[in-house]
């Protein structure tokens, strides 16, 4: 350690500045890791969900040692006539497990709590009481600030833990249930079965202000619950309101909070899914991305991380587009956004979730309920590839100018809306189907080989269904 205190520091022992520490100590034990957590125990006052699909085995096998819930059977949404059960397991960890975990695999001592930092520079961390903790590297992993350089709605949430007292014959996780009024926004209740007798209940909306009201939501959740037959013991609660990004200066955003060589990770650095406000997921890639490049100087590592944040809004920035449309719908219509997304195929859900690349294929759409849904994805899509029928002026390609990618598969040339040339770009051996006989097919049909490597592709054929193509 060359006589510093710690080879890292990582201020706040969250999820994201905890799970730091536990994929340094699985992977690098060698190295010496110093937290620093402001509050009384790790983890705050949480429960963090996420899909099984979001996460790739290194990361699962990161998360073992903790004791979480586990529903392998999927979960249900709700909506005004309309109901779905899927088929993807949810996880839910409590911060207690994850305060719990952590003392366990941690090597002793390695979390300080009531350390409340006053500084942070890169050779190390000032607390409030003067004491100077040195390092080779300082990671900033505390909770994240509302930013000027971001525009967003909010999400606004109460949720309580309960006991009933006696079974209440819930099964499987309610991920969504819209059926309740729609009062401001758009508004749900979140269900976890947490045992045969053990419930925790959430009431969420998304809103365009972030307030907060207690009174108005500890009400609609007595009322909810008496509702389904539920009353019992309160055993704890939790409120809160998280930001939902829909746009912004990403780089102002970091200019505004950089420190010279001190990384920074987690939601403070914008590893967030813009619009469900999930952070579990990226926490543990970044965790795992930090402990594969722990040799780092301080100012590589904070550089490295930057550049990761910076990728990472690029990537999601098809969410945001979705978000904005969500709050530019009038507040009591913004349910039939998500009901209208709930219908698509759960491969395609659950690459939504995991943020990762989603290609489109847009054929000839009869069923206006089909291609509603189509619109939605639009502004997801990475890639979008148009099929179907040969199209005439009469029933053109919907205006819309693509996001990145487009290729036009059909035995006559047609323009697309902002890509003039699209033609040029097609490849008819990569194509799901046959590529259409004529001397000018190898020039006007066929798919990409860029879209054809994207591992997930929705298709919209020209009878209205949508079915999964897996990519090449």
């Amino acid at each position: 350690m060359s006589g510093r205190d710690c080879d890292i520091a990582i201020v706040g022992a969250g999820l994201a500045g905890g799970l730091v520490a536990l994929a340094l100590a699985r992977l690098r034990p060698e190295i010496a890791v110093q937290v620093l957590e402001s509050g009384p125990a790790p983890g705050g006052n949480h429960r963090w969900s996420w899909f099984e699909s979001d996460l790739a085995d290194e990361g699962r096998r990161l998360l073992d040692g903790f004791r979480m819930m586990q529903w392998d059977s999927g979960y249900e949404v709700r909506f005004p006539g309309f109901a779905r059960s899927l088929g993807t397991p949810y996880r839910s960890l409590a911060s207690q497990d994850f305060a719990e975990g952590l003392r366990r695999q941690l090597p002793p001592a390695t979390i300080r709590t009531g350390a409340s930092a006053q500084e942070l520079d890169c050779t190390g961390v000032t607390l409030t009481s003067g004491e100077r903790i040195t390092a080779r590297a300082v990671i900033d992993c505390r909770g994240s600030a509302p930013s000027q350089h971001l525009a967003s709605g909010w999400q606004v949430f109460m949720g309580r833990r309960l006991r009933t007292p006696a079974p209440h014959g819930l099964e499987r996780p309610v991920i969504m249930d819209a059926t309740v009024d729609q009062l401001g926004g758009y508004r749900f209740a979140y269900v976890l079965p947490l045992g045969v007798d053990e419930l925790f209940v959430e009431d969420t909306y998304y809103l365009d202000t972030p307030q907060l009201d207690r009174s108005a939501l500890s009400a609609r959740l007595d009322a909810y619950c008496r509702a389904n037959g539920w009353d019992g013991e309160l055993l704890g609660s939790e409120a809160g309101v998280l930001p939902v990004t829909t746009g912004g200066d990403f780089a102002a955003f970091q200019a505004a909070q950089r420190i010279d060589g001190v990384a920074v990770a987690g939601a403070r650095g914008g590893f967030a899914h813009p619009l469900t406000g999930y952070t579990l997921p990226f926490a543990v890639e970044t965790a795992l991305i930090i402990a594969a490049n722990a040799d780092l100087a301080g100012d590589q590592l904070a550089a490295m991380l930057e550049s990761r944040a910076r990728r990472h809004w690029n990537a999601t920035r098809f969410y945001r587009q979705l978000g904005a449309m969500l709050f530019a719908a009038a507040p009591e219509q913004r349910w039939r956004v998500f009901a209208r997304f709930y219908r698509l195929p759960e491969g395609l859900i659950e690459r939504f979730y995991a943020g990762r690349d989603i290609t489109l294929i847009y054929g000839a759409m009869r069923d206006k309920s089909v291609a509603e849904i189509a619109g939605i994805l639009f502004p997801l899509a990475q890639h979008v590839i148009v099929t179907g029928r040969p199209m005439s002026t009469s029933r053109p390609v919907p205006g819309y100018k693509f996001a990145k990618w487009a290729v036009a598969y059909q035995s006559v040339c047609h323009a697309v809306a902002g890509f003039v040339s699209i033609a040029r770009c097609a490849r008819p051996l990569l194509s799901p189907w046959p590529a259409p006989e004529g001397p000018n097919a190898a020039a006007l049909a066929g798919v990409s080989a860029r879209a054809a490597a994207a591992p997930w592709v929705a298709v919209f054929g020209v009878d209205g269904a949508c079915r999964r193509w897996p990519g090449r």
